[in-house]
């Protein structure tokens, strides 16, 4: 992999922090290029050399979180769920303007998907149907019920200006899932 020059790093870091200190700001629909470009006091042509419109740049934003995730999915699959989700909920609380701007924007719905598969993807190691509290029960009601659950609790918060700690929200999503999978 070719090592970036450190200019089109920083472009690209300004040109994804004007994007989302805009959509805070308004509506995606109502967002131009040229907004993104004066924000970011960078020309409009290194936004198009780096990306094809705002909707790229919305995706390649998702997908850039939505893959450190599941780094750290990887990373602390070994960890019980309260240190896995410690981790989880320090990288919310370090990437909190990113995380409030898509719950809060039109993108939302992009975003909750997209998160909602990782998590999904991630509970399949955990679950067994074949013995235990969950013997019996259908694998997709499971997924989709504690997905759901944790995408509702990361959601609640942010948007509620993360109104506890990383460890306390581990902790008690943690035990939680330990005490039901």
């Amino acid at each position: 992999m070719p090592v970036m020059d450190r200019r089109v790093l920083k472009s690209q870091e300004a040109i994804k922090t004007a994007f989302i200190e805009l959509m805070s700001e308004k509506n995606f629909n109502e967002i131009t290029i040229q907004d993104i470009s004066d924000k970011a006091n960078v020309g409009r042509r290194t936004i198009y050399h780096h990306y094809l419109d705002k909707f790229d740049l919305l995706d390649k934003l998702i997908e850039e979180h939505i893959n450190e995730l599941r780094k750290i999915c990887k990373a602390s699959s070994e960890l019980d769920f309260v240190a896995a989700n410690l981790i989880m909920f320090d990288y919310f609380e370090r990437n909190f303007s990113f995380f409030s701007t898509m719950l809060a924007s039109s993108g939302a719905s992009t975003f909750r998907t997209r998160l909602l598969e990782l998590l999904i993807e991630e509970l399949e190691n955990d679950v067994d149907i074949t013995q235990g509290i969950n013997k019996g029960l259908n694998k997709d009601i499971i997924f989709n019920f504690f997905g759901t659950a944790i995408v509702g609790i990361m959601e609640s918060y942010i948007t509620n200006g993360i109104p506890e700690s990383p460890k306390v929200m581990a902790e008690q999503v943690g035990i939680l899932l330990e005490r039901n999978l």
